[in-house]
């Protein structure tokens, strides 16, 4: 505990001790005042996970309509393109978890594309036998 001088001179430890209750106090009222912030932003955040999960699974319906609508160069275009940016973050040096946000349209989209191809079916292939 530090001690501070008065003006005759002498040291007084009380001084120092009400300044540093007084210091512990002011980080207490901050702390508790950082905390409600804290507890008022989480409360908003729940109130609105319905909405925000409604709008979610709105925009990814919408998204998979479009992409089962769109023909395949374009499906194919797109996740070459979207693959490429992923690995384009990944050789940047980005987190992962940014880049396989980043994979999830290329995966849609090359996912589709398979289905279209294995609902119609394979041509029957000729083999060629002897010599």
């Amino acid at each position: 505990m530090a001690t501070t001088r008065t003006v005759d001179g002498t040291t007084s430890k009380a001084a120092t001790s009400r300044d540093e209750t007084s210091r512990t106090a002011a980080i207490g009222d901050a702390v508790g005042e950082a905390a409600g912030t804290v507890r008022g932003a989480a409360g908003e955040a729940v109130a609105r996970l319905p909405e925000v999960a409604a709008t979610t699974r709105s925009a990814i319906e919408d998204a998979n309509r479009q992409m089962r609508s769109g023909s395949d160069e374009m499906l194919s275009v797109g996740s070459v393109l979207s693959f490429g940016f992923a690995m384009g973050l990944l050789i940047g040096g980005a987190s992962r978890l940014l880049v396989a946000v980043a994979l999830i349209p290329a995966a849609a989209m090359g996912l589709t594309l398979m289905d279209r191809v294995s609902r119609r079916g394979r041509p029957a292939t000729r083999t060629v036998q002897g010599g």
